[in-house]
């Protein structure tokens, strides 16, 4: 490709100031500049075009293959089922040929789950009074007008 250094450019640039006059530079670098942008553009579209072509190709041959791969798979699937069902009825017929009365054992029957229950309060009331009482665990419920009363202070009388 053509390489433009810096040199070459202000060559560019002083040879189009001659010939074109400073008025009408501006508006042709714009339309030169405008028309770059274009052809850029314009590469840019093919270059995908070309590599969009490419990818299915490489996707339809990849389609192929699956594909291939996929009706083996098949077939061996199929020879193996053939074969196993081939083998199963060999071995249920020579198990009928051979067929013994087995005897059972009898069935052992369970009874019916129940589930067991919460009994909190029995745990509860298996704890001793005494240990209650140095815990501090509450053993009576107490109303808010009762709990009050309790705590408040006493007024001594008779003084």
């Amino acid at each position: 490709m053509i390489e433009l250094g810096v040199s070459k450019m202000a060559l560019i640039g002083a040879i189009a100031l001659i010939v074109i006059g400073p008025e009408k530079l501006p508006g042709v670098a714009r339309t030169v500049g405008a028309l770059l942008g274009k052809a850029r553009r314009y590469v840019a579209d093919v270059k995908n075009e070309v590599n969009r072509t490419m990818e299915l190709d490489e996707l339809k041959k990849m389609k192929d293959t699956m594909e291939t791969a996929a009706r083996d798979v098949e077939q061996s699937v199929q020879t193996s089922a053939t074969e196993f069902e081939q083998s199963w009825s060999q071995a249920t017929a020579e198990l009928e040929q051979a067929a013994t009365p087995v005897e059972v054992p009898p069935m052992v029957v369970f009874p019916e789950y129940k589930h067991p229950g919460k009994k909190w309060r029995v745990k509860q009331g298996a704890m001793p009074q005494w240990y209650k009482a140095r815990a501090g665990v509450r053993t009576r419920a107490l109303s808010g007008a009762a709990r009050v009363a309790r705590f408040r202070p006493r007024h001594s009388s008779g003084g």
